[in-house]
C-alpha cells in the first residue's frame, strides 16, 4: 500500500531532494511550489502526510489553519521545513509532527522521514482491517455493473480485487453482502490507492446507518481474524556501539542486527531511575531505536531491572519506561522500551524525528 505524500515547497532543489528520498522509500511525492495549489489538492486528494516548506508569515499560518479544518487531510503527518536558527516550539504548537531544518542534507532528511514514515504505517494500521472474500458489484460514471472481490473491510475503507482500474479522482458507488448476513451493505467511496496486481484500496465517504450498522455487526464477530500487521517485538540495543563482534556472540546475538528498526546513533544526556526510586543516575543513550536503547554508564542496573529514563531537549521532557536486557559493566546496558499505550511510543518516534532533523546529533540541552 502505497503511502503518498504532498510537498508544498517553492525551493525546488529541496523539493527534488525530498522527493528523491521519498521515492527511496517506496512513498509517492507530489511537489507544488505554491500554497493556493497546495490547498487546493488538501480538498481533492488524501494524502498520509503533508511536507511544508514553512516561513513565519501569513500564508504559511492560513495553509497550517485550513489543513487542521480540512475533512480529508486535517489527520494527516505534518512535517514542517523551517531556518536552522529558527525554534520548532511554535511549529510543534501548531500541529507539526516533525521538523527538518534548512539547508537540508540527504542524511538528516533520510532519518527524519524514515522515523515520520514508520508514524505513517502506523495511522494507516489504527483501524484493523478484517480479511473477507465477497462479491461486489461496483459502479462510477461509465460503468455501471463492474464485478470485484472484498479483500478485507474496515469500518473506514475497504480493498477490493478487479480486472479494471478504477477512476481515481471520483466517487466509487457499489454494494455488497458479508459472509452470514442477507441484507446487501450500500455506500460510496473514494479510491485511496492502486496497484500493479489489480487491487484497490477504497475510502469510505457516505455510508448510511443501516449499512454501518451492517459492517460493525459483521467486523465484531469476525474480529479474531484480524490480519497481523506489525512485526513481533522488538529488540533493542544489547551490546555497546562499537564493541566486537565476540562481545556480541557472548550476548547471544551473534553479531546480527535482530532489529528491525532503524537505530539512530547519538550522544544524548539522559538520567535513568529504577523503577520506584527517584534517586537519579546520569548516563548518554548513544543508541536509541523505536523498541529500545543502549545507556552508557559505569555502573548498570542488575539485568532484568525495571527503569525509567527521562530525556530532555529543547522541545520535550520524555519519560520512557523499560526493562533491563543486556548489562556490560564498565560500559552500559541495553533496554527495551515498554508501552503503555500508543501515545508514548508515538513520543518515541517524535524524539526520533527531533534527533534526526535537528542541526547535530550531539548531547541536546538539559
Amino acid at each position: 500500500m502505497e503511502l503518498r505524500v504532498l510537498v508544498v515547497c517553492p525551493d525546488q532543489d529541496s523539493a527534488n531532494l525530498l522527493s528523491s528520498v521519498l521515492g527511496e522509500m517506496g512513498m509517492k511525492a507530489e511537489h507544488t511550489p505554491s500554497i493556493s495549489r497546495g490547498l487546493e489538492r488538501l480538498n481533492e486528494e488524501h494524502f498520509d502526510a503533508i511536507i511544508l516548506d514553512y516561513h513565519a508569515n501569513q500564508s504559511s499560518e492560513d495553509f497550517l489553519s485550513k489543513l487542521r479544518q480540512n475533512g480529508k487531510n486535517r489527520n494527516a503527518l505534518l512535517v514542517v521545513i523551517v531556518d536552522g536558527d529558527f525554534s520548532a516550539r511554535p511549529v510543534f504548537g501548531l500541529g507539526a509532527n516533525f521538523v527538518l531544518y534548512r539547508p537540508l542534507s540527504l542524511e538528516r532528511t533520510r532519518l527524519s522521514l524514515r522515523a515520520a514514515r514508520g508514524l505513517m504505517r502506523r495511522e494507516r494500521r489504527r483501524t484493523p482491517r478484517i480479511p473477507v472474500n465477497s462479491q461486489a458489484s461496483v459502479a462510477y460514471p461509465g460503468t455501471e455493473d463492474l464485478r470485484a472481490t472484498l479483500v478485507d473491510l474496515s469500518d473506514g475503507g475497504t480493498s477490493l480485487r478487479s480486472g479494471n482500474t478504477l477512476p481515481p479522482s471520483c466517487k466509487v458507488y457499489f454494494q455488497f453482502s458479508l459472509p452470514g448476513q442477507q441484507q446487501a451493505v450500500r455506500l460510496s467511496g473514494e479510491v485511496a490507492w492502486q496497484d500493479a496486481s489489480g487491487r484497490t484500496g477504497i475510502r469510505f465517504v457516505d455510508v448510511p446507518q443501516s449499512s454501518r450498522r451492517l459492517m460493525h455487526a459483521w467486523l465484531l464477530q469476525n474480529s479474531f481474524r484480524q490480519a497481523k500487521s506489525q512485526a513481533g517485538p522488538s529488540v533493542p540495543p544489547t551490546v555497546p556501539p562499537d564493541r566486537g563482534t565476540k562481545t556480541a556472540t557472548k550476548a547471544g546475538i551473534g553479531g546480527s542486527n535482530r532489529r528491525g528498526e532503524r537505530r539512530f546513533p547519538c550522544k544524548l544526556g539522559a538520567e535513568v531511575y529504577r523503577l520506584g526510586s527517584n534517586v537519579p543516575n546520569r548516563c548518554t543513550l548513544s543508541d536509541l531505536s523505536e523498541g529500545g536503547c543502549y545507556a552508557e554508564m559505569p555502573s548498570p542496573f542488575d539485568g532484568q531491572s525495571s527503569v525509567e529514563i527521562v530525556v530532555r531537549t529543547g522541545e520535550m521532557k520524555l519519560k520512557i519506561r523499560g526493562q533491563v536486557l543486556a548489562v556490560h559493566p564498565g560500559f552500559g546496558m541495553g533496554v527495551r522500551f515498554t508501552f503503555e499505550d500508543d501515545a508514548e511510543r508515538e513520543e518515541i518516534l517524535r524524539l526520533l524525528g527531533v534527533l534526526a532533523a535537528g542541526p547535530s546529533l550531539d548531547e541536546l540541552p538539559r
